[in-house]
């Protein structure tokens, strides 16, 4: 009785606030029990996730998941449900089996996994490891002519280093405070919202530039001389790998070297074996093997058709990417995100909701690879830049589109929205997160975030958006990792989650108007442009 005197205090205390908008609580309310009482998410995740497999862009096991997915959202009732192609993308890759151990000088399991779109190894090779101790690309000349048949390990200078934080957290009030009270960046600023990922990205391609060219150099001498493998260093610790691609997956590309990465214990034991002068010896066992005749990438795409004969043709959508990398089942990232919005339109499913305008989900591909996905989708449906006149060509339903809400930072909770810069839209937020106060969600900011796909909504000017989601231990642990699987996945979180996407999708699709928008953008050509 008093979790009930204190949900209807709450709501009592939105309703009042609530009158521009016009919410409506009675049907929040529902979506709150049937979110939070009957969810069925985990279930979403587990099919995503174990029962599929690690899901690279066009891989078999994103086709599992994805014609799961399709068909999960036909049964709920969701209409037009399709593998809907977006354009070229390249070769699917799977790993077909990956045994790697120390021989000698004595035998020792090792965690490794090979890099994405690398070859295998044709059967079970022994090879002895070398260490390849350079400065810069002119010293790999003496190394011509020594590759045959050798398991190439570059020196690496680096320690382990012990780490006295947890590995997980959630934001406190201060560093919630802190992003509702941020300012709009100017143009060519550091934004402090950018994910430590981004971060960490660009300043890796800085210090490393000279080193990647280095080893792209010894890759094909590896390739050319014979050798049977080169070794890479993964920047986890305690057995965490974190493992992406290996080169071009381009329909034409040849299969890349092998290359596998191993954990930073196991390396660097390896590298103080070998420079001591004590020979060492591997097992290596990879077995690769190439798909997807086609060349082509697929998303994901079902609608709850909309009602109001004035506003039906207009648009809401939510998603997230289903692609991820092969070290594990991609739970975290981004399982999760596909997970809660497809709960997310089962919960209006199940209450029977008759949304005013139509209510689209898109599970993207090729977002890894650089939002491969969500960008062809945006340039298909809505705007594109036409390479001669370099103005904008704005398709039939740029005009009827509303808002884009996204999932992609992990399995912690939201915690608030990021308006990318549109503040527009702070006063609307504010009162849709209102009902949710008590779950933790309360924080609006007028920050952008990036390296998701409700970039390529926000790219064109349409209102695409990403949720401030508590950290938990994504950067730390499982994004990208070989530690990405459903055990990491939080239960209430991903709950708390699709009962506010489903809260935030039902009020902008019965809304009078669509989501204010920012000005349209100068358009770009080239790189990740429009």
């Amino acid at each position: 009785m008093r979790k009930l005197l204190t949900i209807s205090s709450l709501l009592l205390i939105v309703f009042t606030l609530s009158a521009q908008e016009k919410l409506d609580m009675e049907m929040i309310g529902k979506i709150r029990k049937e979110g939070l009482e009957n969810s069925k998410v985990m279930d979403i995740a587990f099919h995503l996730t174990e029962a599929s497999g690690s899901r690279l862009t066009s891989s078999p096991g994103f086709f599992r998941a994805a014609n799961w997915a399709k068909d999960q959202l036909a049964q709920w009732g969701l209409v037009n449900a399709a593998l809907e192609p977006w354009g070229d993308f390249g070769k699917g890759w799977e790993l077909k089996k990956s045994y790697v151990a120390m021989t000698t000088p004595y035998y020792r399991p090792l965690i490794a996994f090979p890099k994405a779109w690398t070859q295998g190894t044709g059967g079970l090779k022994n090879a002895e490891v070398m260490l390849i101790d350079v400065k810069d690309s002119t010293d790999l000349a003496q190394y011509e002519g020594k590759l045959a048949g050798k398991i190439l390990l570059p020196y690496r200078n680096d320690t382990l280093k012990q780490s006295f934080k947890a590995d997980a957290e959630r934001y406190t009030d201060e560093e919630l405070e802190k992003m509702a009270k941020a300012e709009p960046q100017q143009q060519g600023q550091r934004n402090p919202a950018d994910t430590a990922a981004q971060r960490r990205f660009r300043e890796q391609f800085q210090r490393f530039r000279g080193p990647m060219r280095t080893l792209a150099l010894l890759r094909e001498m590896a390739m050319k001389e014979g050798a049977v493998a080169i070794l890479s260093m993964s920047r986890g610790q305690d057995g965490t790998v974190f493992v992406q691609g290996g080169g071009s997956y381009a329909v034409d590309a040849p299969p890349n070297f092998l290359d596998i990465v191993l954990s930073m214990e196991d390396y660097l034991s390896i590298q103080r074996l070998v420079k001591s002068g004590i020979p060492v010896h591997l097992d290596v066992d990879v077995q690769t093997e190439f798909s997807n005749p086609d060349g082509k990438g697929y998303n994901v795409v079902a609608e709850i058709k909309g009602t109001d004969p004035k506003l039906k043709d207009e648009l809401v959508m939510l998603g997230g990417h289903l692609d991820s990398w092969q070290g594990a089942t991609g739970a975290t990232d981004n399982a999760a995100g596909c997970a809660v919005m497809m709960e997310a339109v089962r919960i209006l499913k199940a209450l029977g909701v008759k949304p005013r305008r139509t209510i689209r989900i898109a599970l993207w591909s090729g977002e890894e690879e650089g939002l491969l996905g969500s960008r062809a989708y945006v340039k298909h449906h809505f705007a594109e830049v036409d390479t001669v006149t370099k103005k904008w060509i704005l398709k039939p339903e740029y005009d009827k589109f509303s808002s884009y809400f996204n999932i992609d930072n992990g399995t912690g909770k939201i915690r608030g929205i990021y308006l990318q810069e549109n503040d527009k839209e702070r006063e609307i937020f504010q009162e849709w997160l209102a009902p949710f106060k008590d779950l933790g969600a309360t924080t609006v900011t007028i920050s952008n975030t990036g390296g998701t796909d409700h970039q390529a909504f926000d790219g064109v000017g349409l209102p695409g958006f990403q949720f401030i989601q508590d950290p938990i231990e994504y950067e730390t642990r499982t994004h990208h990792s070989n530690m990405d699987s459903y055990d990491h996945l939080i239960y209430d979180d991903l709950k708390q989650i699709a009962t506010i996407v489903a809260s935030f999708v039902y009020n902008a699709a019965m809304r009078d108007e669509k989501l204010p928008r920012k000005p349209m953008p100068e358009p770009r050509i080239g790189g990740r442009g429009f």
